[in-house]
């Protein structure tokens, strides 16, 4: 699972960080659902291009549900990277010990790793889920009717895998839709997906070839 998780630290970050506060300060915002980099820039009065200039974003079109943006200042990728080897190292070290806690996957249905990650607390949820990344998802998906070619040709490009996942114009979950089944578990949006596909296409294998001929579904 491709997750994103750029933390921008000053000061009093790094001291609400330690007391696992989570809450966010006046020139941060906490993504929501639903959200788009484009109406968080309106609400704070600056641009797109500052927003993801500020916080390291690489893809202006997804953003994740959870993520603490910082809305004022110039981006500091110097000071990012200290506060992300802080939360990431546990799961490295962790990874060898919890490897048999794969099968624990359907503990990850809702996915809370980007919302968890300004606090210090959240990290032995982060533990148990290194050795699993994104094969959980995938698990569940073809264990709830979804087809590995699916997953490869819709599902990774559409959301890189991600059942959290909001691009800038709205679309949501796995299959990348404004359609209730782009919210829940990945069990609710691999059938909402499956569904789909053989409503408007007749099968999953003929929206699989639709995807792969016009780049969408």
């Amino acid at each position: 699972m491709n997750i994103k998780q750029t933390i921008i630290m000053t000061t009093a970050a790094a001291a609400g960080l330690l007391g696992a506060t989570g809450i966010a300060s006046a020139d941060q915002v906490t993504v929501k659902s639903g959200d788009t980099l484009a109406a968080i820039a309106q609400a704070h009065n600056t641009t797109v291009e500052n927003l993801a200039s500020i916080n390291d974003i690489k893809n202006i079109h997804m953003i994740y549900a959870g993520d603490v943006l910082e809305t004022e200042g110039q981006a500091t990728a110097v000071a990012a990277a200290p506060a992300q080897a802080a939360v990431q190292a546990p799961v490295q070290q962790a990874a060898t010990p919890v490897a048999p806690a794969v099968q624990q996957a359907p503990a990850q249905v809702a996915a809370p790793k980007q919302a968890a990650a300004p606090a210090v607390a959240a990290a032995p949820a982060q533990q148990a889920a290194a050795p699993a990344a994104s094969g959980s998802t995938y698990a569940q998906f073809i264990a709830n009717g979804g087809t590995d070619a699916m997953w490869n040709t819709i599902v990774r490009p559409e959301s890189g895998g991600n059942p959290n996942a909001v691009s800038l114009n709205g679309y949501r979950g796995l299959g990348q839709t404004k359609e209730g089944w782009g919210t829940g578990s990945v069990a609710q949006q691999t059938k909402g997906m499956v569904n789909y596909a053989t409503s408007r296409y007749g099968s999953v294998s003929n929206a699989i070839s639709f995807r792969q001929a016009n780049g969408w579904w």
